[in-house]
């Protein structure tokens, strides 16, 4: 079975435009990059876990605040280029972006330094209109605004 994640986008509207949480990934790979980068807040099932209940968990993880209560909207799921099958939700809220903090993970740096490092896992967050997020978003997840700015 390929790998499989969950993921919530939080959308607002500011100005009556639609706006989205996105974050982008921490570490030293993707320090440099942007468009095309970004990701919604996801992480990976295991056997064992509701997909919704895994969305919840890391947006909490990534984003230090526990997702918000409203009514989930599934937006299907996409597949990145790797292979992992992605499931989104939409949910409506808010959130100070510059408020949350990550979690955290451990990764030899440089490799083969035997020197290990920590990194948050997520390293910005911000609110994107859409035009912005489909740039911003890595390719195989932009298909998710679309879904979203249909059933807005």
């Amino acid at each position: 079975m390929s790998s499989q994640s969950a993921g919530l986008i939080l959308y607002r509207r500011r100005d009556g435009k639609p706006e989205v949480l996105l974050v982008h990934p921490g570490g030293p790979f993707w320090r440099k990059r942007d468009d095309g980068a970004w990701s919604i807040p996801k992480g990976e099932l295991a056997d064992d876990e509701a997909a919704i209940e895994v969305a919840r968990r890391e947006f909490q993880e990534e984003l230090g605040v526990a997702a918000p209560a409203g009514e989930l909207t599934a937006l299907g799921t996409a597949r990145q280029a790797g292979g992992k099958l992605v499931h989104a939700w939409a949910v409506p809220g808010d959130l100070d972006a510059t408020q949350s903090t990550s979690n955290t993970f451990e990764l030899e740096w440089p490799p083969r330094s035997g020197r290990v490092q920590q990194f948050p896992e997520v390293d910005r967050v911000g609110w994107f209109d859409l035009g912005t997020a489909r740039r911003k978003l890595l390719p195989a997840q932009r298909s998710f605004i679309d879904r979203l700015e249909e059933l807005l």
